[in-house]
Formats: C-alpha cells, sequence, structure tokens
C-alpha cells in the first residue's frame, strides 16, 4: 500500500495505491480459505482446484477482495495520519474498476476527510450560569384543578324538549350504510357522543346539534380518503340516527367526593399531585433554561477551526427545515422580507453554533469519561415507540435496524449526561422569576 497525505486546514485528502501483485496475493489466499468448503459438480468435496475456482469465481471473490482492501487501507491511511475523523471519509476510485477486477491494474483511490479540531475545552469552574426559577402558586394550582375538573365533566339530563347544544352529551342508536345497506362495524345502541369532541367523522355531530329526546334523524357524511378502514375510505354514508336523551354538562364540585372519584384518598393528596405535577414542569423549564444559559457561556469561551463538512451538514438540514416551514407559511415575521443571502448567511451562524458545541460537549464527555448505559438507550427507545401507539413493535424495529436513527437517539442523552456533569461544576446562580416568565419560549 501506497499512501499520500494533502492537508488544507481541518479537510484531508488520502491518495492511496494497492498494487494488483498484493491483490493477486490476497485473492490467492482467500482462493485458498474457501476451497475446502466447496462443492461442485464433477469434484470431491473440498478438492476443487484453485485454478477453477479462480475461472469460475474470481472475478466475484476479486470484488470481495477489493472491498476489504478499501476498508483495511482508508482505515490505515487515517490511523497513520493520528487524527480523528469528524466525518465518514467520501471515497473516489481512480482506477478503472474492471481493469482491477481483471488483475490488469492497482487500485487507486482517494479520499476527503474531515478530522476533530485540536482544542482544549475551558475550565468548567470559570464558567458562571443563571438559572431562573419558580414556584408553584395558589393561582397556577387552582387553574390546574380546574382543568381536571373540565376533564371529568359530569352530564345531567335536560328536560324532553331541550335541543342539544355544542357541549352536550346525546344518548343515541345509530346505524351507517353505504348505498342503502348497513356496513360492518356501523350501528351502536345507547352510545353516549359529546358534540364537539370530535370523536366521530367529520359532518356527523355537527348535524345533530338541535336535536331533541325522541327525533329520529338521517346524517349524511363522508369518510375521509385516508380514513383507516380502507372499505369505508371516501365513501358517502348514511347514518339513521335514534336519539334517546340530551344531557348538560356540569362541572363537578373540586371537594373530597371528587378526589375519592379519583381513585384518590383525599382533596389534600389531589392537590399535592397536581402541584407536584406543576413543579415537574418549572423544573424541567428551569434546568433547560440553565442548559441555555450553560451552552451560551461555553460558546463564548470557544473559538476554534471547524470542520467544513459538519458545518454544511447541519446548515442543509437547517434549511431545509426553514423551507418546509416557509412552504407551510410559518415563518416568524422578523425573517420574512430578509434576502435569501442575508437569511442564509445567519442560519450558517447558528449551523457553526451547534457544531461548535457539540464538539465541545462531546470532547468533555470523552475527557469525562461519561458513557451510555443500554438501560437509558432502551427506555428512551420505548419512550419514542410509546408516542405512535399500536405502532410500537414498528418503531422498536426500525431503529435496531438503522444505525443512524439509533445514533440520534443516543445523542440527546449523551448531551443531556454531559450537561448534568457540568452544571454540578459551574457556578450556578438561582434567580427567581414569574411562571410565565420561566415558561417562555428562548429564540435560537
Amino acid at each position: 500500500m501506497e499512501c499520500t497525505e494533502t492537508t488544507d486546514g481541518l479537510s484531508r485528502m488520502y491518495k492511496v495505491k494497492v498494487p494488483a501483485s498484493e491483490l493477486k496475493t490476497r485473492l490467492d489466499e482467500r482462493i485458498e480459505e474457501i476451497r475446502p468448503q466447496m462443492k461442485l459438480k464433477g469434484f470431491r468435496p473440498g478438492k476443487v482446484p484453485a485454478s477453477h475456482v479462480r475461472k469460475m469465481f474470481g472475478k466475484s471473490i476479486m470484488g470481495e477482495v477489493v472491498e476489504a482492501a478499501m476498508k483495511e487501507t482508508s482505515e490505515k491511511a487515517i490511523a497513520d495520519a493520528n487524527v480523528r475523523p469528524a466525518s465518514q471519509p467520501d471515497m473516489h476510485m481512480e482506477s478503472d474498476m474492471e481493469k482491477v477486477l481483471d488483475g490488469e491494474e492497482d487500485l487507486a483511490y482517494h479520499m476527503h476527510v474531515d478530522v476533530m479540531p485540536d482544542f482544549e475545552p475551558a475550565d468548567a469552574t470559570t464558567l458562571k450560569v443563571t438559572r431562573p426559577v419558580s414556584e408553584v402558586d395558589d393561582e397556577a394550582l387552582n387553574e390546574a384543578l380546574d382543568r381536571v375538573a373540565e376533564n371529568n365533566m359530569k352530564y345531567e339530563a335536560r328536560g324532553k324538549t331541550a335541543k342539544a347544544r355544542d357541549g352536550d352529551a346525546i344518548v343515541i342508536d345509530f346505524v351507517g350504510k353505504l348505498d342503502g345497506e348497513p356496513f360492518e362495524g356501523g350501528a351502536a345502541e345507547d352510545h353516549t357522543l359529546v358534540l364537539g369532541s370530535n370523536s366521530f367523522i367529520p359532518g356527523f355531530e355537527e348535524q345533530l346539534v338541535g336535536v331533541k329526546a325522541g327525533d329520529e334523524k338521517s346524517v349524511e357524511v363522508k369518510f375521509p380518503d385516508q380514513y383507516q378502514a380502507e372499505h369505508l375510505a371516501g365513501k358517502d354514508a348514511v347514518f339513521d340516527v335514534t336519539v334517546h336523551e340530551v344531557r348538560a354538562p356540569k362541572k363537578p364540585d373540586i371537594d373530597e367526593e371528587f378526589a375519592k372519584g379519583l381513585g384518590i384518598e383525599s382533596l389534600d393528596e389531589l392537590k399535592d399531585l397536581v402541584k407536584q405535577q406543576l413543579q415537574q414542569e418549572l423544573d424541567s423549564a428551569s434546568r433547560s433554561k440553565a442548559k441555555r444559559s450553560l451552552l451560551d457561556a461555553l460558546d463564548d469561551k470557544h473559538d476554534f477551526e471547524l470542520p467544513p463538512k459538519m458545518v454544511d451538514m447541519e446548515f442543509d438540514q437547517i434549511w431545509q427545515q426553514l423551507q418546509q416551514e416557509m412552504d407551510a407559511g410559518r415563518v416568524a415575521d422578523e425573517d420574512k422580507d430578509k434576502p435569501e443571502d442575508q437569511l442564509k448567511e445567519e442560519y450558517r451562524k447558528i449551523a457553526e453554533r451547534r457544531v461548535r458545541l457539540g464538539l465541545v460537549l462531546a470532547e468533555i464527555g470523552r475527557l469525562a469519561d461519561i458513557k451510555i448505559s443500554e438501560q437509558e438507550v432502551q427506555q428512551a427507545l420505548i419512550r419514542e415507540a410509546q408516542r405512535f401507539p399500536g405502532q410500537e413493535r414498528q418503531v422498536i424495529e426500525f431503529f435496531q435496524q438503522n444505525p443512524n436513527a439509533m445514533a440520534q437517539l443516543r445523542a440527546p442523552i449523551y448531551e443531556d449526561k454531559v450537561v448534568d456533569h457540568l452544571l454540578e461544576q459551574v457556578e450556578v446562580k438561582d434567580k427567581k422569576v414569574s411562571r410565565d416568565e420561566l415558561l417562555a419560549e428562548d429564540e435560537e
């Protein structure tokens, strides 16, 4: 193997050549390795001549040899150069591959790779971080209890002549029909439906506003084109509906009886549980703001050359997301009238910040020997799968079969562990703020 290196900042190019004679030696060794296991018609098992193997399978075996040689020599070139790659190498073949496979030409290729910058992370004990904090007050607790009550609404019967309003519950029988014929799964008796809950297909609930007990009504609807039951998707249907009762919503009183109805022993315990949940939300926001303050402090302390491809990849991802937001009409007001060149310059700076901080956190984690356990990864995988009810198995299989997806799952776990490690060392100053201030969104 011959290798030459060209340097341009953090970009490296390595030109590698493997002589045809070396490839032939590797081919012969590979043939001798597999020949004892070969079974071909006309030959005793394990007695196929090497010349016959070479004639029949030489080109395909040489393909394996070349692939292995490129992997081995590229890894050796990087190891000999004593650098840490910041990205996967881009390989470019220079030889005529057909001639290489025929043993007529040397294997020659070059590869481009960005390397990690050489820098020393700032001393964490010199960093200062502001952490906004807030506690749950009575107003926030009462608002949360009201939401719990609203989510556990009771319904009381209206008068027999009362017409159903939006938000009322109605008790109905219904039979759904396609072209006059009932279809499977389209009927129910004594079904309670809250008008305005959008629990039925679009257009169904709206047509029942104004009905009263004893009414019979035909409701005409069209199933959505993407409906989960394929035999109903996009079809026009008629539902024959009989109304038995109209019930008005009544928010329950927040008292001991209400708490026990939720399976909780007392009102005080309910208040404690709700308060704990609210405080967890505030504590999470507080940590998030402290993390942002920490990242700002780290960014101020570090200035080094960045691997170009890492910046390009991060920028491309940000720019793609921005264009999707533009297409959906969700661009921030301050960005709407900016020329594209100005936007690209601003978002490239954001990409540079993210790459720089990513490298700093990775280096701090490496020096501190921070590791992620398989249990932590599995817990994150389960949480991700639970976001897609009914598809948990498919989600888990997708991650298990895609190393890049699994790496994206690991990345935030590792980052959070490094951040927690740093927050134990930096000077943290708590600042009391209101709940609204704490929960306000930060800009990039």
